[in-house]
Formats: C-alpha cells, structure tokens, sequence
C-alpha cells in the first residue's frame, strides 16, 4: 500500500509514521510545507493519502481559516489530477463543530473541500474528529498545554495554570492509530476517537510528580494507560541531556550494592545479560515501553537514533561508576560491548514480556552507509 502523508514531518505526521512503520512495515511518503511543488506528483500514485497538514497559527484569524482550506484544496487538486480512486483520510479536530472557532471553521471547510475532491474520483474520505494531542516531541507553546508544560519542567522552570479547565485529551500514538485503521475502509465515514478527560491542573500535578521523582531517576505509578503515555511524553523532554545517571554506590568490605530502579506502581521486569567483547545487543524501538539500560560491570557504549531521522546519540557507560539510560520511545537503541571483559547490563521494562505482542521493532540504529 502507497501511503502519503501531509504534515509528514508535524507531531502528529511523525508519530503516524512511526506507527505505520512499526506496526504494518510501511514507510510513508511524508510531504512537508517545502514540498509543495512535489504533491501532485506523488499524490498520482498514492494508494492512501492521510491528510494531516494544517495551520494552527498565523497573523490573523482568517489566514489559520483560509490556510486551512488552502491546503486542503492543494490536497484535492492533487487527487482529482490523479483521476484514481484514492481513500483519503482526514486529521479533523472536533473544533470543527465550534462555528466561533477560526481554527475550527477552517478545518470544516476542508473537510467539505476533501470530500467532493475524493468523489469526484470515486474514492471515498474518513473525516477522523480529534481532540487536544499530546505525545513525545510535540513543539513547547504549540502543539499542546502538556508539551509546553513538559518543556518547562524538564529545563526547570514552574509552569502554572491560567483559568483551569476540562480538556479532552488523545495520545498522538492513539491518534496515529486511528487514522491508520481509517485507511482500511471505502465507505465515507466520520470517526470520533474517545479521549481522556482531565483537568489542565491535574495534567499538570501528574507532571510535577513525573518531575520529582524521575529527578531521582525513580519511575511513577505506571498503573493506567495514561499515565504511560503521559509519562513517556515527559521523558522525551529530559533526553538526552538529563543521561546517563550515576545512582549512589554503597560499599564496604563486602563489595557494592546500588540500587537500579525504583517503581511506584505499575508492572515491571527486570532482568540480566552479559555480553562478549565486541558484541552488540538491542537495535530495536518501543512504541509505549519504558525501558532502563544499567550497566552493572564492563564498559559499555549505548547509542540511540530517533526514529526517522539521522541523527545519533551516544553515551559511554563504565562499570567503575554504574550508570544507566533509560530508552526513549521511538528511538532505536542499542548497547555495545567496547571493553576487554564480558559486559554485565542489568535490563528493566515498565511490562510483563507478551511474546504475542512485546512492543519490539527490529531496526538498526547505524543507518545503512553509515561507517
């Protein structure tokens, strides 16, 4: 299947294509706002196009009104061109309902514009209505409340509530995954996801107890699906720079004890490898776990790549002073044995081992041609 994504480089585009990847082995054609020109010939031979592009903010409110729809009448005069059948699925906000809403009304008016454009060619749309997002890496003072309120802690500083509220709220990956089951249809349809609805000041209660704890390198109450995914969003903000982190070493005649992880509610599994010199474990992602690398004894180098990009981060672990990193979500990771003795790294994971369903992608972190 040809899939193509607007905003393939957005939040929202990312984590979409992340998932596709993961979950069904499709890499997206991703389309930024630089690529343009490149639509109507890439939308010629799409199977599938996810439009996700949009305009949250501009200099007034009928430029977010009119650029919405600007770029979804780009998008369908790319698929009436095609003259193909294309099922075109639709990243809609439920403020398309608000008809005080510029934002919103730009988004209907696309909705409208998207749908027309498909019959014309007898493809069919699913307009997905979603809610407030939040998930790893959305941008601080943009994409969410909880991305900003994420940032700001993870750099020190105290966020605070201005006018407390109700907000219905999605994870980006839930998000991801409905408007991927919405490709898999031919009827026209409209999808309503189910959000979480919290309070702006408990989200944001629940991050500073995130704060406080992972400071310390202590795990949070892991024992709710949102409370996961709301952690993992924290934690994309504190990596790289908050790793690795050296625990205090309790020795005496006997030897040393360290303690390498601490849960405050949740699952978790622990367990222990060695690894030869020269040799290398891992090279793998999670789309939800939470996962800890401690290097117990050896010297270990640990590298991590964000999935869909290029770029690399690396940290060099000895076992004179134990240390761990804890993985990212969407991020390809692995650990390297560059010592001369057996490596021993001590592994923990937020779940129980599915073998039906372990949250494990198999993928290198040394992109092909990489030396």
């Amino acid at each position: 299947m040809r899939v193509v994504i607007t905003g393939g480089y957005g939040f929202l585009g990312w984590h979409t294509a992340c998932r596709l990847r993961a979950m069904h082995g499709i890499d997206a054609t991703r389309l930024g706002r630089e690529d343009q020109a490149d639509l109507e010939t890439v939308v010629a031979s799409a199977d599938v196009v996810i439009h996700i592009a949009g305009v949250n903010r501009a200099e007034s409110d009928e430029a977010v009104r009119q650029g919405n729809e600007d770029l979804a009448r780009a998008v369908a005069a790319a698929i009436v061109a095609s003259g193909r059948p294309i099922r075109v699925v639709y990243a809609n906000s439920i403020q398309a309902e608000l008809e005080h809403s510029p934002y919103g009304a730009g988004k209907a008016a696309a909705a409208v514009v998207l749908a027309e454009s498909a019959a014309r060619v007898g493809g069919s749309l699913a307009d997905v209505l979603l809610p407030n997002l939040f998930g790893e890496h959305g941008r601080p003072h943009y994409n969410s409340f909880v991305a900003t309120f994420c940032s700001v802690l993870a750099e020190g500083g105290s966020p605070s509530v201005m006018g407390d509220k109700e907000i219905p709220l999605l994870h980006a990956q839930a998000a991801a995954e409905c408007l991927i089951e919405a490709m898999q249809g031919e009827q026209n349809v409209q999808i309503r996801p189910q959000a979480e609805r919290r309070l702006v000041s408990e989200v944001l209660d629940l991050l500073v107890g995130f704060r406080d704890l992972y400071s310390r390198g202590e795990v949070p109450d892991l024992s709710e699906q949102f409370l996961v995914d709301l952690f993992n969003t924290y934690r994309s903000y504190t990596f790289p720079q908050a790793f690795p982190i050296h625990p205090q070493v309790h020795a005496d005649d006997r030897g040393m004890l360290v303690e390498t992880a601490r849960s405050h509610g949740g699952t978790g599994q622990a367990f222990v490898s060695t690894t030869r010199p020269g040799l290398t474990r891992g090279d793998h992602y999670h789309l939800h776990k939470v996962e800890r690398f401690f290097v117990v004894r050896g010297q270990a180098e640990i590298s991590l790549r964000r999935l869909l990009t290029d770029d690399v981060v690396t940290f060099r672990i000895d076992g004179e002073r134990p240390g761990f990193v804890d993985m990212p979500t969407m991020w390809v990771h692995n650990i390297s044995n560059v010592g001369t003795e057996d490596l021993v790294t001590m592994f923990w994971a937020d779940q129980l081992l599915d073998p039906e369903n372990p949250d494990q992608y198999p993928e290198l972190v040394a992109l092909e041609g990489r030396p």
